[in-house]
């Protein structure tokens, strides 16, 4: 099953680079990718820019894949229940799972709403650069919860 983290932003951030690749190297049984979104230049309106991102971000969701928004008003799940929306979805057949991070003015209420989940990584804002490090750090945990490995513990 593919995971595809879809992010809003410029890239260039060498730590968190090094990190995810790190982390996403360690990743069984799932094909792990990632995708850069380009960002909408603010000019006075914050609806107008989530909105184009978000069309952007909804852009790469595939047919037969589920769409989960981060977003600090989202679920928050433990580690085992992360990691059973993974083998579940596996498991009903669907083709991946499509983990979106928008840009600093969010996403708009129409990807919310689209979304399969919506997931909070706490009830902070975070940087998009932190929460895609973490992101990619529970998907690691999760497979080796679901496939074994000592990482977990």
């Amino acid at each position: 099953m593919r995971v595809l983290v879809a992010r809003v932003g410029k890239g260039r951030n060498k730590w968190a680079d090094q990190a995810v690749v790190d982390y996403s190297r360690r990743i069984r049984q799932l094909r792990f990718e990632e995708t850069l979104v380009k960002p909408v230049t603010f000019r006075g309106d914050i609806g107008a820019v989530q909105s184009q991102e978000s069309d952007r971000l909804l852009a790469v969701v595939g047919a037969g894949e589920r769409l989960v928004a981060l977003d600090e008003r989202g679920e928050l799940p433990t580690s085992e229940q992360f990691s059973g929306w993974i083998d579940g979805s596996a498991k009903a057949g669907c083709s991946g799972l499509v983990f979106a991070i928008g840009g600093p003015y969010g996403h708009a209420p129409l990807l919310r709403q689209r979304a399969w989940k919506t997931l909070a990584l706490g009830r902070w804002v975070t940087n998009h650069e932190l929460a895609r490090v973490v992101l990619v750090e529970q998907l690691y945990r999760a497979s080796t919860l679901l496939w074994g490995g000592s990482y977990h513990h």
